[in-house]
């Protein structure tokens, strides 16, 4: 008798403990946050960002969007960027420039509205074209005889590099301003006024 009493004490022990054991394990579990590779993973930091500058200019509002990729210490212009090819100015889809008033750009008329801003960039000067076709991923679908507006200017040239690609739209008066496009070692401005 007295070996089954303690037999069923050791029984009634050793149930409790696996119970306590069984309690606590699953109490950590609960409490336990779980993380999946998606959160541990790094954050991959982008390389062209997405951006975009406006200024108003009298009651002119205008506005230029872009992804403005990084130099990363490559030989933009006569490089990465070919001389002598149509570029989008700047990364993934087309750069667009809007405008919410008429603008003369060049001696020509800008109708108010929303365009494609693609160059052809080289050694000695830069084609700039303002293109209906806004909305397109790069170069793709870029057709000459959709160019609103198409004219050259030379670039200036420094020593001084400009990491990520940067547009400015600077206002001079109530009627006038200047777009531009700085990049490596090549900086590129245009004047517009406010057709009145």
């Amino acid at each position: 008798m007295k070996n089954l009493i303690i037999v069923l004490v050791l029984t009634v022990s050793v149930l409790g403990c696996k119970k306590e054991a069984h309690q606590a394990e699953k109490g950590e579990h609960e409490n336990h946050i779980t993380t999946s590779d998606k959160d541990e993973a790094p954050k991959k930091k982008v390389l062209s960002p997405h951006t975009s500058t406006m200024e108003m200019v009298g009651d002119a509002h205008i506005h230029i969007d872009y992804s403005s990729p990084g130099v990363r210490g490559r030989i933009i212009f006569g490089g990465l960027v070919g001389y002598d090819n149509v570029w989008q100015a700047g990364a993934h889809n087309a750069t667009w420039l809007e405008t919410n008033k008429d603008l003369v750009i060049n001696g020509e008329l800008l109708p108010k509205g929303k365009y494609g801003f693609f160059t052809i960039p080289s050694k000695e000067d830069w084609t700039i074209m303002i293109n209906k076709n806004w909305d397109q991923h790069g170069k793709d679908e870029y057709d000459e005889k959709d160019d609103v507006i198409r004219f050259r200017v030379t670039p200036n040239v420094s020593d001084k590099i400009t990491e990520h690609l940067e547009y400015k739209v600077n206002k001079i008066s109530e009627t006038q301003g200047n777009i531009s496009f700085a990049w490596e070692k090549v900086t590129i401005s245009f004047p517009f006024k406010i057709n009145q």
